[in-house]
């Protein structure tokens, strides 16, 4: 557990609404880094606390992962009482984050304009699917039908597979990101105008911004892209192999690291075939120089080349479970399994401050 220290938003008061992943997931950040935040539930709860099994004391796993250092509050903002209390609270508060449906916090006399005249220093932050406007403004987005409309499935599987939902709420995840980089430029402005913003994070938004390198490569050639499996559609060899003892995955992305991994596997001649000496090269000519390398693993110990190959500088890996990756030494030296006194265990925060680092100080909120 980290030790206390005044974090980098020490001061910051935060009202999260939000439920489900991408709004949660922003609090957790602005949490994990010292505001105070204080998650308002409906009666009924956030919807996640039902998404498992596993649960931990009748809560759902998906929750605990995305609630961390917030307290917590049940509001029924359809009554006037709860919306009262919701203005109370917003008084001394300086973020809002919220991602309900568009129109609804307008109808109860909650949107941005309204609160913004009451509390000009506030910022709004409003995750969404689509926006508010446009074609699709104010529809419900979920992170897999995100994945779908933005093009992000089209470009993962195998080539001869199917379209291939990434298995990781990479749009929601991104999305909430996005929404603590925006709350974090508005903090800032305001330090110079005084004034809150309207900040939005929608994940249609988010997925597109993913596309990288697809986007720059269909926006060069006009060329549709397709699905390379686990291969990058630029260079080669970028991709997952075969060895004796295990699959590894070998991320080469220059000529040095090519010559070097010639050289570990015994072939340094390899490096300076004209259909292999260079990035355009090897790219064109990737099935043939998969075909060689194949057959020059085929009796290699995955795990000790991939160790001898990152010592010379050739970014490789060997393909881990959730388990392993958890339970890495490295994991653990890099803090990115909390655990809590109360038994909360999670991830820690890849944002790594050297005076203010990320503090846990609270386990999510229990459902009374």
């Amino acid at each position: 557990m980290t030790t206390l220290t005044a974090g980098a938003l020490n001061g910051i008061r935060v009202i999260d609404l939000s439920r489900v992943l991408g709004g949660p997931y922003c609090g957790q950040v602005l949490g994990d880094h010292g505001a105070d935040v204080l998650k308002i539930e409906p009666p009924q709860g956030d919807d996640t606390r039902a998404w498992g099994p596993p649960f931990r004391n009748g809560v759902a796993s998906y929750y605990l992962g995305l609630n961390r250092n917030k307290r917590g509050m049940r509001l029924d903002l359809t009554q006037p009482s709860g919306r009262e209390t919701l203005l109370e609270l917003l008084a001394e508060a300086d973020v809002l984050v919220e991602n309900f449906k568009t129109g609804t916090l307008e109808k109860w006399g909650l949107g941005f304009n309204t609160l913004s005249e009451r509390f000009p220093r506030l910022i709004h932050c409003r995750v969404s699917g689509f926006g508010a406007d446009g074609p699709l403004g104010g529809l419900p987005g979920y992170d897999a039908a995100i994945q779908a409309m933005s093009g992000i499935m089209s470009v993962n599987g195998e080539a001869t597979g199917d379209p291939l939902r990434v298995g990781l709420p990479v749009v929601d995840m991104v999305t909430g990101l996005n929404a603590v980089i925006g709350v974090l430029l508005a903090l800032q402005e305001r330090q110079h105008s005084g004034k809150g913003q309207f900040v939005e994070a929608a994940l249609y938004d988010s997925g597109l911004s993913l596309l990288h390198p697809h986007a720059a490569n269909w926006f060069l050639s006009g060329k549709t892209p397709e699905r390379s499996g686990n291969a990058h559609p630029n260079i080669y060899p970028y991709d997952a192999f075969p060895t004796k003892t295990e699959p590894i995955y070998l991320a080469v992305g220059n000529d040095r690291q090519f010559a070097s991994l010639c050289m570990v596997l015994g072939e340094p001649a390899l490096a300076h075939k004209p259909e292999f000496m260079d990035a355009k090269a090897r790219s064109t000519n990737r099935a043939a120089l998969r075909e060689r390398l194949v057959s020059l693993l085929q009796e290699v110990d995955g795990k000790a080349l991939s160790e001898h190959l990152m010592q010379e500088g050739v970014p490789s890996a060997p393909i881990l479970d959730v388990k392993s990756a958890l339970e890495h030494p490295h994991t653990e030296h890099r803090q990115m399994v909390v655990r809590m006194p109360d038994g909360y265990t999670g991830i820690g925060s890849p944002i790594k401050l050297s005076r203010t680092p990320a503090t846990y100080r609270l386990a999510p909120p229990d459902a009374d």
